[in-house]
């Protein structure tokens, strides 16, 4: 948790920061989302240490972001779902890919592509599919890396 230096502020953004305002928080949200789950794939995706990686899902689990769920006993091992309050991230993160797609992408485009899984047009600036229209959230929609285009070799 960040220290909390605004006591005497009202400021939700303040309070939202102490919840996913550490940056591994994000990435572990975005990578639930992309559907990895589970400790050891969110580990060796994110290339994060296993205590801080413990400790950032404690805490996301706490603040009622993520849900721990069984999914094998002997031993026992759970998976990290989005609870309702998680999946409201949603359009967070995508605003914030959006703003990185805008000003950080490199020449060969945004690194992730949403889609609209419903009919493949995908998701514009306002979270809505360029193609029919609909409102986007993360149940609708697969995101997959953009592939560079490969360098034509000059003769």
């Amino acid at each position: 948790m960040l220290n909390r230096t605004y006591d005497g502020q009202r400021c939700s953004i303040a309070r939202a920061l102490e919840v996913v305002g550490e940056r591994w928080s994000l990435l572990i949200i975005r990578d639930v989302f992309l559907g990895v789950r589970r400790f050891d794939d969110l580990q060796q995706s994110l290339g994060i240490t296993r205590s801080v990686l413990s400790t950032r899902l404690g805490c996301l689990t706490e603040a009622g972001v993520l849900e721990r769920k069984l999914y094998q006993t002997k031993p026992d091992r759970y998976e990290y779902v989005p609870t309702r309050q998680g999946l409201d991230l949603w359009p967070v993160l995508m605003q914030l890919l959006k703003w990185g797609d805008r000003y950080y992408a490199d020449a060969d485009g945004p690194p992730r592509i949403v889609e609209h899984t419903g009919c493949g047009g995908r998701m514009d600036a306002d979270l809505c599919c360029d193609k029919c229209g609909v409102r986007l959230h993360g149940r609708m929609t697969t995101t997959y890396l953009n592939k560079p285009k490969p360098a034509v070799a000059e003769s």
